[in-house]
């Protein structure tokens, strides 16, 4: 996990795990995608939630963008990427994204 002194930066080539006291999932109960953290429970919107189920350890930041660029042809990729790094940033700065292999933290 990144320290105050150590902050991750995400780039397109960053490749992304959630961070080992991160669970990502989705809750049957509540019958949508939830993140959890120790003390804390998040609920991540529909575009939030299409991001995060490609963050496996394994592509890079480009690499989801290129996926979501397929998928939804009406949107520019420049500004797919501009989104998503922007939320994948933002979950680096609560520290629930780390880098390196998805083995840990799923």
């Amino acid at each position: 996990m990144a320290g105050t002194n150590d902050r991750l930066v995400v780039s397109a080539a960053t490749v992304l795990r959630f961070a080992p006291h991160i669970v990502f999932r989705f809750d049957d109960t509540r019958q949508r995608w939830v993140i959890m953290a120790p003390e804390r429970l998040m609920l991540p919107d529909e575009q939030a939630v299409e991001i995060l189920r490609l963050v496996d350890g394994k592509a890079g930041v480009a690499a989801i963008v290129d996926t979501l660029a397929a998928r939804y042809t009406r949107a520019p990729r420049d500004v797919i990427a501009k989104d998503v790094t922007a939320m994948l940033q933002d979950l680096a700065d609560k520290g629930c994204l780390a880098t390196g292999s998805s083995d840990a933290g799923r």
